[in-house]
């Protein structure tokens, strides 16, 4: 069974040097789980800090379409890991791609710089194939 396509947005914890930077913050051996993404309004953004302890800029529309993009994608990658690393990685990169579709349609909507939006439009398209090839492939391999 597919799960539905829900936003979603963190990449999974790969061991790379990267990591150790991350070390302070508590995913819950990456699960993300443990982690509060709350709704928009709830902790994200009340106190000029957004989850990961950022500091927020300027707040305007963009910026409320983006943030409300990345809860969601957060969500959406807090998946229930079947221990199946195959199947595992396809749910959550369907959540985290359809998660930069939504990122690219803010610049589209927002943005202004040409090469950007000609960025944003092939993120839509590359990452809509992916998505079609991902959801294809789960039909074929996963056991829920």
């Amino acid at each position: 069974m597919i799960a539905p396509l829900v936003l979603a947005g963190f990449t999974f914890g790969v061991a790379l040097p990267a990591t150790a930077q991350m070390s302070s913050m508590d995913h819950g051996s990456m699960g993300h789980g443990s982690m509060d993404h709350g709704t928009a309004g709830q902790g994200s953004t009340e106190h000029g800090l957004t989850d990961h302890g950022a500091a927020q800029g300027v707040v305007t529309p963009s910026t409320e379409a983006f943030e409300q993009a990345a809860q969601l994608m957060h969500r959406g990658m807090d998946i229930d890991y079947s221990g199946n690393a195959d199947v595992d990685f396809v749910r959550g990169m369907i959540a985290h791609h359809q998660g930069a579709i939504e990122m690219a349609k803010v610049q589209l909507e927002y943005g202004t710089d040409s090469e950007m939006r000609q960025l944003a439009e092939n993120v839509i398209r590359d990452q809509q194939r992916e998505i079609e090839q991902m959801q294809r492939w789960l039909e074929q391999h996963d056991a829920d």
